[in-house]
């Protein structure tokens, strides 16, 4: 607000206006000059000729059978970022990303196999959550109830950016979401989650844990190697005691690889120490063809033994769910996130059928 100010100022414009202005860049959202109607014409010249607004474009959607809408934004400097749209009977959620591409390498996940170009700022991250509720609106006649940041890139490393954004999204004067409507996931990076319990953070905390030894998260999570599941554990006991909030794990069942009654039991402990509740996530395939790098060798874990998985965990006492994917068909669920990074096509040029 204060440069907001400083900028009406120099521009000899009433101090008023300084609120009208952060008004429309921040609660209504305004993706140029010329919609911003109350303020004088002669004003909104100056604005323009002093300084850039960069808002996303919403240049292609696709639709899954389910409902799920995948969003490619093309951002100012000619890239493209995805978000999705997941409607469920209880809920509209939006996925949105924090980063254009990732850096982790992940190897069950697509978006990992791209390279990071840049983090996005804090108002491209908020124009995604506008840009998805007004489907929201359009499809659902519903407003989002949910947003996660779980799409391309770790929170955690485009940090200011994160919680800059969803401030705006949870303030009186921003989208005015409630706080705990929001989850931010994170890889795992233990500095960082402590970082947040010392500023404060309101919205809810989702760790991507996918095994519960050093040993098979090496293996698959490299960030693992300088953040190990114990410096994890600490972080995540001092966060859950600062904050008084609990944790989500999320573990992606793997056929063969972490899906047995001894990774459960290991889970067990691990989830046990911080008292986190857990959410079972289907694999979704990756299309190694479309995603160089990947080797496509992981494969889903049955249904029976996904639902046992499940109730072992019930039965030691961690609170268990299994979440279903949403939106596989048009690769838009999780881990399948992968547009390499090409130039986004100019709105409207293509259309991607549903």
């Amino acid at each position: 607000m204060e440069e907001v100010q400083k900028l009406v100022a120099d521009l000899g414009e009433k101090p008023y206006r300084a609120k009208q202005l952060w008004e429309w860049l921040w609660k209504k959202s305004a993706h140029s000059w010329e919609a911003m109607s109350d303020l004088p014409k002669a004003f909104r010249a100056q604005l323009a000729e002093r300084t850039l607004l960069r808002p996303l474009v919403l240049a292609e959607q696709q639709k899954s059978t389910d409902g799920t809408i995948k969003c490619a934004f093309k951002t100012w400097d000619g890239h493209v970022v995805e978000g999705v749209l997941i409607p469920t009977p209880t809920r509209l959620t939006a996925c949105i990303s924090s980063q254009i591409g990732c850096s982790l390498t992940c190897t069950f996940c697509a978006t990992g196999k791209l390279k990071r170009i840049r983090n996005l700022d804090a108002q491209e991250i908020v124009d995604q959550v506008v840009l998805i509720n007004k489907l929201a609106q359009e499809h659902y006649q519903q407003d989002l109830s949910n947003i996660v940041y779980m799409g391309m890139g770790e929170p955690l490393l485009n940090y200011a950016n994160t919680m800059r954004s969803a401030e705006r999204i949870t303030a009186p004067d921003g989208l005015g979401m409630g706080a705990r409507r929001i989850t931010v996931s994170t890889a795992g990076i233990a500095k960082m989650i402590r970082k947040l319990a010392d500023d404060g953070a309101r919205f809810n905390l989702a760790l991507s844990l996918h095994a519960a030894t050093d040993h098979k998260r090496d293996r698959i999570m490299p960030i693992n190697e300088e953040n190990s599941l114990l410096d994890l554990k600490d972080a995540l006991r001092y966060y859950t005691r600062v904050t008084g909030k609990e944790v989500t794990f999320e573990y992606i069942l793997l056929r063969g690889f972490n899906d047995s009654l001894a990774d459960a039991q290991e889970l067990v402990r691990y989830a046990s120490d911080v008292h986190a509740k857990v959410n079972l996530i289907e694999y979704n395939p990756i299309d190694p063809t479309a995603t160089p790098g990947t080797t496509g060798s992981f494969q889903r874990t049955a249904n029976e033994d996904a639902v046992a998985f499940m109730y072992f965990l019930e039965n030691k006492g961690i609170v268990a769910r299994i979440r279903q994917s949403r939106g596989r068909d048009i690769d838009a669920a999780c881990g399948q996130l992968a547009n390499k990074n090409e130039p986004a096509l100019k709105e409207g040029e293509r259309v991607m059928k549903g």
